[in-house]
């Protein structure tokens, strides 16, 4: 016998917040909210002091996933050229699909334009960990300056990611190739 559980308030609103604040922007009001998770406002801020708080809740909550999309695993015994490329690789993979629309983390950025927003600091600790992961990659692959080409990397991810979620770009070999120039410019082989 086979039983399935009912999700919780707090993952559907959680799941309802992520799909919603992605696909149509952080501007989704409460009442929306509440509906697609199927669950009353008084519910939403028995567990959430606010919106603000689901938005933010919801970026964590998806950061872990997000990141085993994009950086390969930590097995992975490429060479730090293909472990960089790799996440454009799948940057490209990701941006063909229909429902994209671009990166959640600096689509949340963007739009709140506040740094100090709750939800915000859980987006920039996100790209901060992506620069992380390029610099670490750049300084065992003996770049020259491996915090400038992080940062390098870091800005053609974005760049591609936010023209390709606004549908002016298809990327089509793009981000990889640009990526490569960068890691050539920078001695990683």
């Amino acid at each position: 016998m086979t039983t399935t559980s009912t999700p919780s308030t707090r993952d559907r609103l959680l799941d309802a917040a992520a799909e919603l604040f992605y696909r149509e922007g952080v501007g989704i009001g409460v009442e929306a909210l509440c509906r697609a998770a199927g669950v009353s406002k008084r519910s939403m801020y028995q567990l959430f002091d606010s919106k603000d708080a689901v938005l933010a809740a919801s970026l964590k909550r998806r950061a872990a996933g997000y990141e085993s999309q994009l950086l390969p695993p930590q097995d992975d015994q490429r060479p730090p050229r293909a472990r960089i490329l790799h996440v454009f690789e799948q940057l490209e993979a990701a941006s063909i699909r229909p429902e994209y629309r671009g990166c959640p983390y600096l689509a949340t950025q963007v739009e709140l334009k506040n740094p100090d927003h709750p939800a915000s600091r859980v987006a920039r600790k996100v790209k901060d960990g992506l620069t992380a992961y390029f610099r670490s990659e750049a300084e065992r692959g003996g770049a020259q300056d491996p915090a400038l080409l992080a940062r390098q990397l870091t800005l053609v991810f974005d760049g591609a990611s936010a023209r390709a979620g606004v549908g002016a770009e298809t990327l089509d070999g793009l981000t990889p190739a640009t990526a490569g120039a960068l890691l050539d410019a920078a001695g990683i082989a």
